[in-house]
């Protein structure tokens, strides 16, 4: 079995996540860590970003290795608030914020296992397949560093992203596409006392296109949501425009084309029904990626994990991560649980155990 240095790994889980890195400010962390990974002997190269996404960068880095294969692992660098001025603290194995803040396991957890595992290999002297690296920026907000990250000196065919939650030993091989809409519906805005029949009410049309929509959840691949709505600015006025955000996930493709017309064409209708104007701003934000259980890597995982004694299981999920882009960019990637839980809660917490199973998993995997 691994020799993962457990208390090292904790120590450096919990020197990372109290470095500030809510998303576009992960100057520091991905500076500290382009340092640490040039001090362990990897080849690193600070990949730029537009500044609105981010004042650090992307890292990629590389540690060739003598056995055959090579793979990529990928972790973000960012969190979501509140994430500024963590303090962790450990009761009964279980890593958690003091709890005003979440704990920035995700992703934290990943880059603070994948370092372990490589630090372990090369202290024990053990050969290593070549070890690529993708620490992102901006994930959080829209998979921005994935989506931004230069795939030109990626020499791996396949990927492993460690961005979930779960038991160990949970492989995502199927996860969702999704598609957002920015729904402006213009009316006409008129006294709501002297004359309301002149206006045409943008929430009327709203309630109109709404009440013939399907939403939530539409089958077992599919769901819809609106998620914002603005509008109005006294209760006097008939509400002259309207605007709303919403979203369609489907781990079927043709299934999301088809929930985003369908929710397209009720907007439409509504407003042609009541004189209104409306216009919709349709942005596909990542494909969705489906793995079969016989593939070469799920495969390869399947048989560290089992190494390690965990039977390890292949699931969906309705979430988006970067393996979706790695995967739209031709990079063959699946997403692994680190064991975290209540992500983007200040009630997030981590087990050590959990931890130091998948650096054990890492270690098997990379030293195979």
């Amino acid at each position: 079995m691994p020799q993962i240095q457990s208390e090292r790994l904790i120590q450096h889980f919990i020197e990372l996540v109290k470095i500030d890195s809510e998303s576009r400010n992960e100057k520091a962390i991905s500076e500290t860590l382009a340092e640490q990974l040039g001090a362990m002997g990897f080849e690193v190269h600070k990949q730029a970003v537009d500044a609105a996404i981010s004042n650090g960068h992307n890292l990629y880095a590389r540690l060739p290795g003598t056995l055959p294969g090579q793979i990529l692992l990928s972790c973000h660098m960012d969190t979501v608030t509140p994430g500024n001025g963590i303090e962790p603290v450990i009761e009964d194995g279980i890593i958690r914020s003091k709890g005003d803040t979440i704990l920035g396991g995700d992703d934290k957890s990943g880059i603070a296992a994948i370092m372990e595992a490589v630090r372990c290999i090369q202290e024990q002297g053990l050969a290593h397949q070549s070890i690529e690296l993708a620490f992102t920026v901006n994930e959080e907000c829209g998979l921005h560093g994935s989506k931004l990250f230069d795939m030109s000196l990626v020499q791996a065919k396949t990927g492993i992203v460690l961005d979930s939650g779960g038991p160990i030993g949970t492989i995502i091989t199927t996860a969702p596409g999704a598609e957002t809409m920015k729904v402006t519906i213009t009316g006409k805005p008129a006294h709501a006392g002297l004359a309301p029949e002149t206006g045409i009410n943008a929430l009327t049309v709203a309630a109109d296109a709404i009440s013939k929509m399907k939403l939530s959840r539409i089958d077992e691949e599919t769901t819809a949501n609106i998620g914002t709505v603005q509008g109005g600015g006294a209760t006097n006025i008939v509400m002259p425009t309207l605007v709303m955000e919403a979203e369609a996930r489907s781990l079927d493709d043709d299934k999301l084309a088809a929930q985003v017309a369908h929710m397209v064409e009720t907007f439409e209708q509504a407003a042609e029904r009541h004189g209104a104007q409306v216009t919709i701003e349709r942005s596909r934000e990542y494909d969705a990626y489906r793995l079969s259980d016989d593939e070469a890597l799920v495969q390869g995982i399947k048989a560290a994990f089992a190494a390690n004694g965990i039977d390890a299981m292949t699931k969906s999920t309705g979430g988006g991560s970067d393996a979706n882009v790695f995967n739209a960019k031709g990079l063959q990637t699946v997403n692994l649980s680190t064991g975290m839980a209540k992500v983007h809660t200040c009630e997030e917490e981590i087990a050590v155990a959990d931890l130091v199973a998948i650096s054990d998993f890492l270690f098997t995997y990379l030293s195979r």
